[in-house]
Order: structure tokens, then C-alpha cells, then sequence
């Protein structure tokens, strides 16, 4: 579902606080149906922040209040009555790779069982689909009732995007998800996202500039608990951006 607009979410007057310290504050915001949109930033702007509030981590994160308007598919996240439900509908990808304790089928097919698919060749294909389509398939076809925790941190990064994937999400939102993984399985995934982006939204969170360029459409600047500027990525690449700021940390000035 998405609005006549084709806006998948929209983020309008939000303000997040932890406890008496403000993390962000005035974000407005529209991110389109199928775009992969970036947001950078240094380091405590209040990326993750928004995140959080996005798929509403806010009820499990001490202290943690937002106010202000968040609409996914048309309709106020604060509203829901099932918030687990609102996350089967979005993906998220953390910075560090998060296996669960047990084999790399039984991690993506978790999510498949919750929703009660229980039977096996059904499964079978979900299994292999997600693992495909996060290019991990051909690592792990012969192993996959061992431990995913067995893994490599480039394929434990990737085992946690085909769990996302396991959810059929309309969102997937990847938070620094480079940080762990070498140059080669990095350009791995850039791939991966590309070809996801015709079937999901994707908010990508990254502190390498270069790649926000290399994927996204359009791109958010965050500093300091504000939203400074969003723009078509190679406007501000460019130089023509409405906020020197941008540009200074785009060029590496300071971050």
C-alpha cells in the first residue's frame, strides 16, 4: 500500500528525546515508493534515532520519547495496535551482523514459521529465495543446518539481510551496514539493493558518502539533531545544495 502521492513514509514535525537530551528535532521528511533513500551525517545526529522511531523501538529503548507524525503506507505508526506487525512489514539491517543462536536455515526461516507457514518444501523456497537474493546461497547451499554464527562477517551480514528479506518487507531500513564487512562483500550487497529497490522501499544509513552517491536517489543530510537539507544526490555532490554544511562534510571538511 502506498499514498496516491507515491509517498511510502512521511515524517512530518518530529522531535526525539532521551530523557532531557534532545536527539533530533524539527524532521520533515517524504521517502518514495521505491527509492533507495540515504541519509549521512557524523556520528550522534540522529540517524539511528529516526530509525528507531520509524519502526518504533521507542517502546524498548530506555527513556526514549519522539512526538510528531510518522506515516508508513498511509497510516500513523503510533497508531497501530500491533506493532509486530508494523515490523513484518519493515526490514532492518543493523551495523554489527546479528545471528540468531541457531543453523542459517532456521535464521530465515524464523520469520516464515512465526507467520505459521509450516510446511517444509514452502519453507524450502523461502529459504533458498532470501539466501539467493542476498547472494549467499552459493556460500552455504551444503551447510545450511550449521550454525550461522559459523559464518564470516561479510556472510553473517548478508544471512541478516536474507532474514530481513524472510519478511517480505515493504521497507527495508540498513543502518551502517558496512562497518563489519570487507570492500568486496560491500560492493556485493550495493548490488543486492539495486535489484531490491524495484520490489521495496530502502532506507540506507552510511557514513561512506561514496556510497550514498553510488545508490541513493536522494539523500538526507543530519547534523547535530537536524536535518539540514535533502536533495537529489548529485545536486548535492555537485555542490548545489542550499546549506554550505552539507558541502563541508561532503568533502570531507569535518565527520
Amino acid at each position: 500500500m502506498v499514498n496516491e502521492n507515491g509517498i511510502k513514509l512521511k515524517v512530518r514535525n518530529l522531535e526525539i528525546s532521551y530523557g532531557d537530551t534532545v536527539a533530533l528535532s524539527g524532521v520533515n521528511l517524504d521517502i518514495h515508493e521505491h527509492e533507495i533513500f540515504g541519509i549521512i551525517g557524523p556520528a550522534n545526529s540522529g540517524k539511528t534515532s529516526l530509525l528507531k522511531a520509524i519502526n518504533r523501538m521507542d517502546q524498548f529503548t530506555k527513556g526514549m520519547h519522539y512526538s510528531g507524525d510518522i506515516h508508513f503506507s498511509g497510516r500513523d505508526v503510533r497508531h497501530l495496535k500491533n506493532i509486530y506487525a508494523l515490523r513484518s512489514r519493515i526490514g532492518v539491517v543493523f551495523p554489527l551482523p546479528v545471528g540468531l543462536p541457531m543453523s542459517i536455515y532456521d535464521n530465515v526461516a524464523l520469520s516464515p514459521r512465526l507467520r505459521g507457514i509450516k510446511n517444509k518444501k514452502e519453507l524450502d523456497e523461502i529459504v533458498e529465495r532470501c539466501l539467493t537474493r542476498a547472494a549467499l546461497l552459493d556460500e552455504v547451499k551444503d551447510r545450511l543446518h550449521t550454525l550461522g554464527s559459523l559464518l564470516s562477517g561479510g556472510q553473517q551480514q548478508r544471512l541478516t539481510i536474507a532474514r530481513a528479506l524472510s519478511q517480505e518487507p515493504e521497507l527495508l531500513i540498513l543502518d551502517e551496514f558496512s562497518i563489519a564487512v570487507d570492500p568486496v562483500t560491500t560492493m556485493r550487497i550495493e548490488d543486492i539493493l539495486k535489484d531490491l529497490k524495484k520490489d521495496m522501499t530502502i532506507i540506507l544509513v552510511t557514513n561512506l558518502v561514496q556510497q550514498a552517491r553510488r545508490l541513493a536517489k536522494r539523500v538526507a543530510f543530519f547534523l547535530n539533531g537536524e536535518c539540514v537539507e535533502i536533495g537529489n544526490t548529485e545536486d548535492l555532490f555537485t555542490g548545489k545544495t542550499m546549506d554550505q554544511r552539507t558541502t563541508d562534510y561532503i568533502q570531507g571538511k569535518f565527520g
